[in-house]
């Protein structure tokens, strides 16, 4: 084990963010926030390994968003956040660091400035916080009324990476297990471990919510762009269509050269339409052999790895289904549901709609299905 071990603590389950994807695994400018926290640690100096606690339930979410990075293999974590930094902890005795820098996933900008003033005061201190004066004025309140000023002379807003020299922030966890302390500082504090404070970052931002995930990727810059495509199949012999990666029962299938789901044709025309790379006969032209009955996420997904390639990032896509049958209704969520797992989006960002014509035209006239698709991408400021 090196002399620095970074621990990324990544366990939490983002319930304050909302959605069913843990904020840590979002994606912010073209790759996964955790992705980004690792990242910071990886790239400094006097950083020798990074471990990563995660839920037990996100191996798969974990692998895939640190995929190609030389990470330490991850470590299930508890209950709490104390529980989680207290079981990564445990996991580096049999080979402890001199020192250690605890970290929240969910804090993708940690410079590497301002993990070496960490560095620099663990050198005459067991403990160290980046932190920032608090500027507001702050108030006590209660039922919506203010009930008191509190004096903000001395007060301090604590970020991570918290750095500790390992055997004194092992001990005192693993003396205060269970505590239900806010911060690793907190549970020096309470082992009577001296912390010194060291000038923390604005821009070092813990995103908890959507306008912080926002800020967060106006402090990436870049530009927005929008992508349309449509897609259309008559019907054709079979049980059962596929549209938006769903397979549901019908009296006809779908003719053509892949599985002929109109939903993700669509929306892979729309996010290659965003980035201005063509369309889907471009890339998966019915010529090739490789693409007969294919399956239509492959599609997707390689059309994500090209938005992904050039740093940028699906923000949010809105599928319109156009049939007279089968009723898409019941199947709606199972849809939104793996548009999200295929391009490692929240479901809060995938709409599916469905419509139909009236009788008219061949969609109308029960001859096929159609589908529309709109995306919007983020991309980072082009070097």
């Amino acid at each position: 084990m090196g002399a620095c071990v970074a621990l990324v603590v990544a366990a939490g389950r983002g319930r304050r963010f909302g959605g069913e994807r843990p904020k840590q695994y979002l994606a912010l400018g073209g790759r996964p926030i955790i992705r980004r926290a690792v990242e910071c640690f990886l790239t400094h100096p006097r950083v020798d390994d990074v471990l990563a606690v995660i839920h037990p339930d996100d191996r798969a979410l974990f692998a895939r968003a640190t995929e190609g990075l030389d990470l330490l293999a991850p470590v299930a974590g508890g209950d709490s956040r104390q529980d989680s930094v207290r079981l990564g902890l445990e996991s580096l005795a049999g080979r402890p660091p001199e020192r250690v820098l605890i970290h929240d996933a969910a804090r993708p900008f940690a410079e590497a400035a301002m993990i070496s003033r960490v560095l620099d005061a663990l050198e005459t201190a067991p403990g160290a916080i980046p932190a920032l004066p608090v500027g507001d004025t702050l108030k006590r309140g209660q039922d919506g009324l203010v009930t008191g000023t509190v004096e903000r002379q001395g007060l301090w807003r604590a970020q991570t990476p918290q750095g500790f020299r390992y055997a004194d922030i092992a001990r005192a966890h693993g003396g205060l297990a269970g505590t239900a302390l806010t911060d690793d500082a907190a549970v020096a504090e309470k082992a009577g471990l001296p912390v010194r404070l060291v000038p923390g970052s604005e821009d070092n931002l813990k995103i908890t919510t959507d306008d912080d995930l926002a800020r967060a990727r106006r402090l990436i810059g870049g530009e927005t762009r929008t992508g349309f495509g449509f897609d259309a199949h008559r019907f054709g012999p079979g049980d059962h269509v596929m549209l938006c990666g769903v397979s549901i029962p019908h009296s006809a299938g779908l003719a053509g050269h892949s599985d002929a789901d109109a939903g993700l044709h669509a929306l892979t025309d729309a996010l290659l339409g965003a980035i201005g790379a063509g369309d889907l006969g471009l890339h998966f032209p019915s010529t090739g052999a490789e693409w007969k009955d294919a399956q239509s996420d492959i599609l997707l997904r390689k059309a994500a790895d090209l938005i992904a390639g050039r740093g940028g990032a699906v923000a949010n896509i809105d599928v319109t289904i156009v049939c007279e049958a089968p009723r898409i209704g019941p199947h709606r969520d199972a849809m939104r549901r793996r548009i999200a797992d295929i391009l490692g989006l929240d479901a809060g960002r995938v709409s599916v709609k469905a419509t139909t014509t009236d009788g008219l035209g061949f969609t109308g006239r029960g001859e096929g299905i159609a589908a529309q698709a709109v995306a919007t991408v983020h991309l980072p400021p082009e070097t």
